[in-house]
Formats: C-alpha cells, sequence, structure tokens
C-alpha cells in the first residue's frame, strides 16, 4: 500500500466513522425547550463540532491500524472471499 492509498484508506475510515459519531449524546433544540426563532425543534442545542471530530479521530486511528495491517500483510486476500469457486485459476506471479 502506497502514502496516497494510505492517506485515501484513513480519510473513509475517518468520514465513515464520524457520520457515526455525529448522533452520539444529541441533544436537539426541542430537548432543551429553547429553540431559536428560525430554526427546526430538532436542531442541535450545543453542537460541538470539534469534539466530534476528535472522537472520529480516537476511534478511526484503530480501526485504520487494523485495516492497513491486513492489507500490507497480505492476512486476508481477495480469494479469501471466492465462496462460489469462480476464482479457480492460480494467481499470476510477480517473476
Amino acid at each position: 500500500m502506497g502514502i496516497v492509498s494510505g492517506i485515501v484508506l484513513f480519510i473513509v475510515v475517518w468520514v465513515l466513522v464520524f457520520f457515526v459519531v455525529l448522533p452520539l449524546r444529541l441533544e436537539t433544540q426541542g430537548d432543551s425547550g429553547d429553540v431559536v426563532p428560525g430554526t427546526h425543534r430538532s436542531a442541535p442545542a450545543d453542537f460541538r463540532l470539534g469534539r466530534k471530530a476528535l472522537l472520529a479521530t480516537y476511534f478511526a486511528v484503530p480501526i485504520f491500524a487494523v485495516l492497513a495491517t491486513i492489507i500490507v500483510t497480505g492476512a486476508i486476500g481477495v480469494r479469501d472471499f471466492d465462496w462460489f469457486g469462480n476464482m479457480t485459476s492460480a494467481p499470476l506471479s510477480a517473476d
């Protein structure tokens, strides 16, 4: 895995984790009872984007490390997912 593909993998993992982290501990304006005029009741009351980004980074780094290790070592390959036997020919050697 090259540097660019590693960066792309980290960004993809981070964004997915960020979308999972966004709704955690969300308190809406309707829940707090203080709805700002012109906003929906479901708008966040105290939205901390920086804290959510740090939490996403905290979880994304170990997930990325596991995925990168699997990719670099080749512990799991494409042929491991050949449940129906469609990839019967041997892979080409680099020699």
